[in-house]
């Protein structure tokens, strides 16, 4: 399974545990709390809270945990408590209010991910059905550490957290454990926040840092983060594992804008030009073993990423330097012939075809999760 941070996503997951480690709370409960709803607000001060998002939680006494956090300062509404669970609650966070300077200052995409990847370490099998304070040290524990060495234990982890640290050694969230040191399972590796930067990722980087823009999105297409949950929540368990590999994979460190708009918005090829067509058969002769060589390339794309390539992706990832109408067509072709297979139209599902796994061509093991997902109806 990918990594769903980048090496700079999981410095903001830590600057989010030392914010919510910083304020003065009771204990995990109310900290649990504030973590989730810290990520939501750090973009303007203002997240959005369900009062099905607080049940899931799974806390020992809610209200005195929404109390701490109003004796904070922080606006929750009653209704979060007694109103309609399944209607979100805007909670204000004056410390992260916009236009002040405070130590949540993440992009929107890090913002996202952080906020995802929150949302999946707490849910991770090992230990979703633990006490508040297990999860929470869950939490703070793969944001500092990772599955191949030992790493210390976050000075700034709450006591009680430090206690049920052994809970997560026998559940397996940790495979090693010392009084300053542990090692996260591999059962949740993806999790981790610390590594050194992959080199998409320095590429990406040094693009920002050069000024390099995101392309802008299709102009009928119009992203609310809303919206994307909400289409997530009503798709089927198979493909949602599918989208998250795609919207959380830090190899490709897309933009969730770009990743809404792929799946929300899927895309319908129109009939090539007969210029293209013949760009396409002078083409064709150029690349003789076009078949296999994008076979191959989606086996080894699946094995760094978690899913499948793009069109795009696979072309470039083969050299193909091609614009954007004869790309489409090389991709149709090969899919016409069997060289490749695809779950249309989901995204970034390409992979081997017939023909090439007739030639030995294939995915190790069991089809991925996407494989079988279909939209639902």
């Amino acid at each position: 399974m990918p990594f769903l941070l980048s090496s700079q996503q999981g410095e903001a997951a830590r600057a989010l545990l030392s914010y919510v480690a910083s304020l003065d709370l009771p204990g995990p409960e109310a900290q649990l709390v504030a973590a989730v709803v810290a990520i939501r607000a750090a973009r303007g001060g203002i997240g959005n809270f369900t009062g099905t998002d607080l049940s899931a939680l799974r806390l020992g006494d809610a209200p005195a945990a929404i109390d701490a956090l109003r004796g904070l300062g922080w606006r929750v509404d009653e209704a979060l408590l007694s109103g309609d669970p399944s209607v979100p609650i805007p909670i204000g966070v004056p410390d992260l209010a916009e236009g002040k300077a405070h130590p949540l200052t993440f992009s929107k995409s890090s913002r996202s991910r952080v906020s995802g990847w929150t949302a999946r370490t707490l849910t991770a099998k090992p230990v979703k059905k633990l006490p508040p304070a297990a999860r929470l040290a869950g939490l703070f524990i793969a944001a500092h550490n990772t599955s191949t060495i030992d790493g210390p234990i976050p000075p700034e982890l709450p006591e009680a957290c430090r206690a049920a640290l052994p809970d997560l050694l026998r559940k397996g969230f940790l495979a090693e454990l010392s009084d300053d040191s542990c090692r996260l399972g591999p059962a949740v590796r993806h999790l981790s926040g610390t590594r050194d930067p992959v080199e998409e990722e320095k590429a990406a980087q040094l693009a920002k840092r050069e000024g390099d823009a995101v392309p802008a999105s299709t102009p009928a297409f119009r992203f609310s983060e809303e919206d994307w949950t909400q289409w997530k929540s009503s798709i089927s368990p198979a493909l949602r594992r599918h989208v998250e590999a795609v919207e959380y994979c830090a190899v490709c460190a897309l933009h969730p804008e770009r990743v809404a708009e792929a799946f929300m918005v899927p895309s319908h090829p129109k009939a090539p030009r007969r210029k293209t067509e013949n760009r396409y058969e002078e083409w064709k002769s150029e690349h003789p073993e076009r078949g296999m060589g994008a076979a191959e390339f989606t086996v080894a794309f699946r094995a760094e990423h978690g899913h499948g390539p793009s069109y795009r992706q696979l072309c470039g990832g083969l050299g193909w330097d091609l614009k954007r109408s004869l790309l489409t067509l090389v991709v149709q072709r090969l899919l016409g012939d069997e060289w490749l297979t695809d779950t249309a139209p989901v995204p970034w599902t390409l992979r081997p075809g017939a023909a090439a796994q007739a030639r030995g061509a294939a995915l190790p093991g069991a089809r991925g999760a996407e494989t079988t997902a279909r939209r639902r109806p």
